[in-house]
C-alpha cells in the first residue's frame, strides 16, 4: 500500500484561494455565476466544473471572538472507494484505480451509473456531475503527477498548507506536524488518514468545518450492488450471444 497522498495542513491555510484557482486552470474549468450567499466562501459548492473549494466556517471561540476555519475541499482518493464499487456494477470503462498513484480517476463511461447512486455511496459528498453526463471530480492532476509534476493546487500554495508526495511521507508529515500544532491546538488531529489519499490536518471538531470533513458513513457496497456486479458478465455474455 504505497503510492502518493496529499496533506492538506488547514493550520497553515489562508483560504487565498490559489489551489481552487490552480484546479479550475489545470482542468480548463469554466467560471460559475454566482451570486452573494452570506459568506466569503465562493462557488458555493463542488460542482462538475469546480473539483476543489475551499470552505469557510465562521464560529465563537475563546472570550466570544469569532474564528475562521477553512478547509480546502476535494475528493479523497480512498484506498478502498465505494463509489468505485458502484460505478463498476454499471460499466467496465468507468473509473479507474492508478496503481502507481492510487488515484481514482473517472472515465467518460462513469455516465453509465446513476449519478445519485454513485453521489450517495461517498462518505465525502464529492462526486459531481458535468454538463455532458459525465461523473466528474478532483483527479489528483494525474496527467501532472504521472510526468514527474505534483497537482496544481500544491504547486500554487504559498503557505505549505498543501502537501503532496509518497503515501509513507505525507503519513510521517503529518504525525510531525500534528505534534507541533498539539501544542497550541490539543483537538487537532487527521482525519481518517489510514482510509484516504488526501489527509487533513485539522485544528478543532471537524464538523466544524464542514459537514463531511470524516466520512459521513461506512464505506460499502449495497446487496442490490452486489448482485448486478455478480450477474453482470452473465449478462454481457447473453447479450452478445443474442446479437451474435
Amino acid at each position: 500500500m504505497a503510492g502518493k497522498s496529499f496533506l492538506i495542513d488547514t493550520s497553515r491555510c489562508t483560504a487565498c484561494r490559489g489551489c481552487q484557482i490552480a484546479c479550475k486552470n489545470w482542468n480548463q474549468n469554466g467560471v460559475e455565476p454566482t451570486k452573494n450567499v452570506g459568506s466569503h466562501q465562493n462557488p458555493p459548492d463542488l460542482s462538475g466544473s469546480t473539483f476543489k473549494l475551499v470552505r469557510f466556517s465562521e464560529h465563537m471561540g475563546k472570550d466570544n471572538k469569532p474564528v475562521w476555519l477553512f478547509f480546502a475541499d476535494q475528493c479523497r482518493h480512498c484506498l478502498e472507494p465505494p463509489c468505485k464499487d458502484v460505478i463498476e456494477g454499471y460499466a467496465d470503462d468507468g473509473v479507474v484505480q492508478d496503481e502507481a498513484t492510487g488515484a481514482v480517476v473517472y472515465l467518460p463511461g462513469s455516465s453509465k451509473a446513476p449519478f445519485d447512486e454513485v453521489r450517495q455511496s461517498c462518505p465525502y459528498n464529492i462526486p459531481r456531475q458535468a454538463a455532458d453526463g459525465r461523473l466528474v471530480k478532483c483527479t489528483m492532476c494525474i496527467d501532472r503527477v504521472s510526468n514527474g509534476l505534483i497537482p496544481a493546487c500544491v504547486k500554487t500554495c504559498p503557505t505549505g498548507a498543501m502537501n503532496f508526495g509518497d503515501r509513507d511521507a505525507m503519513l510521517a508529515l503529518g504525525k510531525e506536524r500534528l505534534a507541533k500544532v498539539q501544542k497550541m491546538y490539543p483537538k487537532a488531529q487527521l482525519l481518517d488518514a489510514e482510509q484516504v489519499r488526501t489527509i487533513f490536518l485539522v485544528t478543532a471538531d471537524p464538523k466544524l468545518y464542514h459537514e463531511f470533513a470524516v466520512a459521513g458513513l461506512a464505506p460499502g457496497i449495497s446487496r442490490k450492488l452486489a448482485l448486478r456486479k455478480l450477474f453482470r458478465p452473465a449478462r454481457e455474455l447473453a447479450a452478445k450471444v443474442k446479437v451474435g
